[in-house]
């Protein structure tokens, strides 16, 4: 049977006899997709979700985190996260530039794996599409990696010293967790199960925007007290773009557009479900009104659960893991967090320590429980990988989850203090206390809706003069006739 010829390699110079055009046609279209979560997706939620003083700020915030990314990403955050191996746990800083390098074939030289005896029991990662395809599908991972960080920070952090810790925290944290589990490191050798970021994206945000938020020091008094979101229609806009684009973050996983993906697709989905229904049964429940907001949070702990394990735990596995994504972050959040006095201390804006940190970790142990073995075999280096559940050496895979991500909660606050240590010395981390009182209209000149109020002073220039009613009286004596 003669295969179609678009469907042949070397039909142009275009087409090597190794490309893959459906794997390479889902992997860009999963990264766009990805891509979608942050821009408009984040910034959608972000602007939405705060104060509306701040929502210009918040918006802008994940904005520039997406740029500043894709720059630094480029000309030597990838080879350090996925190039030849310097350390154990870091590869080696080099542009992702050249036409030859990116035209290709992928590969990720740093993931063959040997067993004892020197044998390989794993081929180097190479994916059927060019290297251009992997490093915009990893990019995208990282540019999001900084914006959920940027939700502990929302609301005064000073915005020059946000532009200067992009760069340094990516540089000297995300490319370590990066390398260490899926670029050939350490943890991916020993067997560290991450399916698409729980250790890698999840974990590190909600750990070093707790950090961060330590440094930067707590919102006013006044915003900490009362800070309504400004339009809860954009938050549930960005968390359905969030949800829908997560096919994307797991579904491309595998790096191909196979069994595995859609696995990792469904389970995404019933996880996700769960947990909403669960957090918001939770809500009626306790607090006796259902919360649009404590869905979205519902929304984001699912996603997040799930994406350690999402294609190696099966589908009643993932339910479960929902209904835990959906109570376990909800406690810590609603109920823990308000007799902790360390979590009362530390102004994590947007909850990113519950809803990233908890629910990552979360879901990293579950994996170390429910992983399945066949599933493993279709996606881990490491043969006969499994959970807890299924016997076996289950047990030592769930001590290498909690070792895995003890590693990274360590590095993430040392990594992340000295950061801002460094940040401060330069420039201040947080804002001026004017600052702090107007919002957007004192650090953007702009704000977010044509209407006065919510903290800015009020400027005739700009609001319109003020109308005061004025009553004529007659005082004119009267004349007589």
């Amino acid at each position: 049977m003669s295969v179609p010829v678009a469907y042949q390699g070397n039909t142009s110079a275009a087409v090597a006899d190794w490309l893959n055009k459906g794997d390479n046609a889902w992997q860009l279209t999963a990264s766009t997709l990805v891509g979608l979560m942050s821009v408009p997706g984040m910034v959608v939620l972000y602007g939405g979700v705060v104060k509306k003083k701040w929502a210009v700020n918040s918006a802008f915030m994940a904005l520039y985190a997406f740029a500043a990314v894709w720059i630094c990403w480029v000309v030597w955050a990838y080879n350090m996260s996925f190039g030849e191996e310097l350390l154990p746990f870091w590869g080696k800083a080099g542009p992702a530039l050249d036409q030859a390098f990116l035209v290709g074939r992928a590969s990720l030289p740093a993931t063959a794996h040997y067993r004892a005896d020197g044998t390989l029991e794993t081929a180097m990662v190479e994916p059927y599409f060019p290297m251009a395809t992997v490093v915009y599908f990893q990019c995208v991972f990282a540019a999001i990696t900084l914006i959920l960080v940027a939700g502990s920070l929302l609301g005064r952090m000073s915005f020059l010293a946000w532009m200067l810790f992009v760069p340094l925290w990516l540089t000297f944290s995300y490319t370590v967790g990066a390398f260490s589990v899926w670029g050939g490191g350490f943890l991916f050798h020993w067997g560290v199960i991450d399916y698409c970021g729980g250790y890698v994206i999840h974990i590190p945000a909600g750990v070093a925007g707790f950090t961060a938020a330590y440094w930067v020091g707590p919102r006013t008094k006044k915003d900490r007290e009362s800070f309504p979101p400004n339009n809860i229609l954009f938050a549930l806009t960005g968390a359905g773009l969030l949800w829908m684009g997560w096919a994307g973050f797991n579904g491309g996983g595998p790096y191909a557009a196979n069994v595995d993906s859609s696995m990792a697709i469904l389970n995404t989905n019933i996880c996700t479900a769960a947990s909403l229904i669960v957090w918001t049964c939770l809500d009626a429940v306790f607090f006796k009104k259902p919360s649009v907001v404590g869905a979205v949070q519902a929304v984001i702990t699912g996603l997040v659960c799930i994406t350690p394990g999402a294609g190696v735990v099966q589908g009643w596995a993932a339910l479960v893991m929902g209904v835990l994504a959906g109570s376990v972050p909800w406690y810590t959040m609603m109920v823990l967090h308000k007799r902790s006095k360390l979590l009362q201390r530390v102004d994590d804006t947007l909850g990113v320590i519950h809803t990233h940190g908890v629910a990552g970790l979360l879901g990293g142990v579950l994996t170390g429980l429910f992983a399945e073995p066949n599933l493993c075999n279709l996606f881990l280096p490491v043969t006969n990988s499994r959970g807890a559940f299924y016997g076996g050496n289950g047990g030592a895979q769930l001590g290498k989850q909690i070792a895995g991500a003890l590693f990274v909660i360590g590095w993430n606050v040392v990594v992340t203090s000295i950061i801002c240590v460094v940040i401060r010395l330069v420039v201040p981390l947080r804002m001026s206390e004017e600052k702090l009182a107007i919002g957007d209209d004192a650090v953007h000149g702009e704000e977010a809706y044509a209407l006065w109020g919510d903290g800015e002073h009020y400027d005739d220039t700009k609001h319109g003069a003020a109308v005061v009613p004025v009553i004529f009286i007659d005082s004119t004596p009267s004349v007589p006739k």
